[in-house]
């Protein structure tokens, strides 16, 4: 990994590390709202429609079901910023930034070639991710709670925050391997400008060509990034629960 750094710093500046940064920055901020708010949404709504005792005990079904209802919905937002950064990754050439890029794939290619060509791929990636993001942090949080043999409102505020960023760790190793290998196949079919064919036969055509090794290439360097973002990401999200009084109204986990 941080020979890739050097290599990419030697041949095209430190810049490039910084390339497509603006729809990063927009579509997973989008993304992340509509995930986030989402899951807690029809984790309620799950709640409401079994009745307490059985959603608890049948969680791990409510955490992936929610999840995967809520990511669908973030991924409609989050699709044409994500073609956007990738088309600026792939070709620095083809824009400035995020409004010129995003401007020239609608006027060129128009809103489902140019932005929703790899939303079958996407989905493919994220629902599964988010998934395993969230029933593995809510299951690693549950154990890491019952572990300590205090309940959880009377532990610190500075012990709470540790869980949530060592289950978010763990969580966020877990979803970057399972996504993997439609990570990178959603990086190659965003360079497919103009491709033929559906994107049922080029996802098959290029995992075939890839094959399982092609797939999980820079895994060690993604688990890295995703499993520090993730903890981070449910450090902060349990700590404004916290500060808004929403810490126990909808959570599952057994006392």
């Amino acid at each position: 990994m941080v020979s890739a750094f050097r290599q990419i710093i030697k041949n095209e500046g430190a810049g490039a590390l910084l390339t497509g940064l603006g729809p990063t920055i927009g579509g997973y901020f989008i993304q992340g709202a509509f995930k986030f708010g989402g899951y807690e949404f029809f984790k309620k709504t799950f709640i409401d429609a079994l009745g307490v005792e059985t959603a608890t005990q049948n969680r791990t079904a409510v955490y992936l079901v929610s999840s995967a209802f809520a990511e669908f919905i973030a991924d409609i937002f989050l699709c044409p910023l994500e073609a956007t950064r990738i088309r600026l990754v792939s070709q620095p050439s083809f824009a400035t930034g995020l409004v010129g890029g995003f401007t020239r794939i609608l006027k060129e290619e128009g809103v489902l070639r140019g932005f929703y060509s790899g939303f079958g791929p996407i989905l493919l990636k994220q629902v599964p991710y988010t998934m395993a993001k969230f029933v593995v942090y809510e299951r690693a949080a549950e154990a890491i709670y019952g572990s300590l043999g205090t309940p959880k409102d009377q532990l610190a505020n500075s012990t709470t925050t540790a869980v949530n960023l060592g289950s978010g760790l763990i969580a966020g190793a877990a979803a970057a391997i399972i996504s993997q290998p439609a990570d990178t196949l959603l990086s190659k079919i965003n360079k497919q400008k103009g491709a033929e064919g559906s994107i049922t036969s080029r996802l098959i055509t290029l995992a075939k060509e890839l094959g399982p090794r092609g797939l999980f290439l820079g895994l060690g360097p993604r688990i890295v990034m995703v499993g520090t973002l993730t903890a981070g990401q449910f450090a902060i999200y349990g700590d404004i629960k916290r500060v808004l009084g929403a810490t126990g109204g909808i959570e599952l986990a057994k006392a």
